[in-house]
């Protein structure tokens, strides 16, 4: 039924060249190659996340007198509202989780190595984008918790030697957190951030397309030695196929936890109350928050908190450029490289269940 369709569009689009990369590229197939769907998932929660915002922005007005009052009627009055909602602050979570897994796949696998670095860069860069997502998104509802979230992340931004001050400012379209601020980080999360990062995965993608699809260091020299040994698979259809099965899951998981779970609205923000006690930023910040609660107030004669945000800073463009430490001798990097992941993850880890269980 199709088919002429298909050849009208094949004489004026040549789909069989844009389609020809894909039909040549292959997968490498090993007991690992599960790690690979990762970097997939978290693309299709992007996308997810793009359908279900576009269907919120029909309706939500980013105002500090207007938008709790949006986001309440979207819940309570339109059709299904509650749950596109729910499955897009659920989607925005289950995005930061799975590109955390994918990086610390990427790095326990060695794929960052020659001539991979800017992926690894992209990637890295990619990672601190969706984050960033978080963090303007959390505030959009205005409710109390978002209000002085942002109240006290904007406050650490501020803490900056030099740049701080009008850091601070910039963010916060102010010297305190208002109704500009609201609608600053509605312009970050609708505009600046999707460019940025729509831009940066095609970059990143064109980037895997190129150098290929790594496997572990102990794997690529068996198959250099003995080419008959090498597994591998065409990306389209065979990987493409489970590629796809690995979206379903997720999309399962997805849809039980914004079915079963609804995200709340919670209470309407208030500038002029104190701030909750306890109260925490998201999941995926709160290993940096509880090690800035950690620091004494004064370490000599440098404020503790501004010592653990240059700590922070620091660690954060460290990481970015891991791939370019790599030194001459591949089994001494690859032990303090393999040592500093596992701490790395440990520590990520372990402070955020020791956040979440501190009072």
């Amino acid at each position: 039924m199709f088919a002429p369709l298909i050849r009208w569009l094949d004489e004026r689009l040549d789909l069989d060249g844009l389609i020809a990369p894909f039909k040549h590229k292959t997968v490498p197939t090993h007991r690992l190659s599960y790690w690979y769907f990762f970097g997939g998932i978290t693309l299709f929660l992007f996308i997810i996340q793009v359908l279900t915002g576009i269907l919120l922005l029909l309706y939500y007005r980013p105002g500090a007198n207007e938008a709790y009052e949006s986001v309440q009627y979207i819940m309570t009055r339109v059709q299904f509202g509650w749950l596109i909602r729910s499955i897009h602050a659920w989607a925005a979570n289950l995005m930061i989780f799975t590109a955390f897994v994918h990086m610390f796949s990427v790095l326990f696998l060695k794929a960052y190595r020659k001539p991979r670095e800017l992926t690894w860069v992209s990637g890295v860069i990619l990672l601190y984008l969706v984050m960033g997502f978080g963090f303007s998104g959390y505030l959009l509802p205005w409710n109390t918790l978002a209000f002085f979230a942002t109240k006290v992340g904007t406050e650490m931004a501020g803490q900056v030697p030099l740049i701080g001050r009008a850091m601070m400012i910039f963010l916060r379209g102010g010297p305190e957190v208002t109704g500009a601020t609201l609608t600053r980080f509605f312009g970050f999360h609708v505009a600046v951030l999707p460019g940025l990062v729509t831009v940066l995965i095609a970059i990143h993608l064109f980037l895997v397309q190129r150098q290929g699809i790594s496997v572990p260091p102990k794997l690529e020299v068996q198959w250099t030695a003995n080419p008959s040994q090498k597994r591998e698979m065409k990306f389209f259809p065979n990987f493409m196929l489970r590629e796809m099965m690995a979206w379903y899951v997720a999309m399962g998981v997805l849809g039980a936890l914004a079915a079963i779970f609804p995200w709340n609205l919670g209470v309407k923000a208030d500038p002029f109350v104190s701030a909750p006690a306890g109260i925490k930023p998201e999941w995926y910040f709160l290993f940096m928050f509880q090690t800035l609660k950690l620091i004494p107030s004064k370490v000599w004669l440098v404020d503790g908190e501004v010592l653990g945000i240059l700590g922070c800073s620091l660690a954060g463009l460290l990481w970015l450029l891991l791939p370019f430490f790599e030194s001459d001798q591949p089994a001494r990097t690859k032990a303090w490289i393999t040592g500093l992941s596992i701490f790395a993850l440990v520590y990520v880890v372990g402070m955020s269940v020791y956040g979440f269980l501190a009072q």
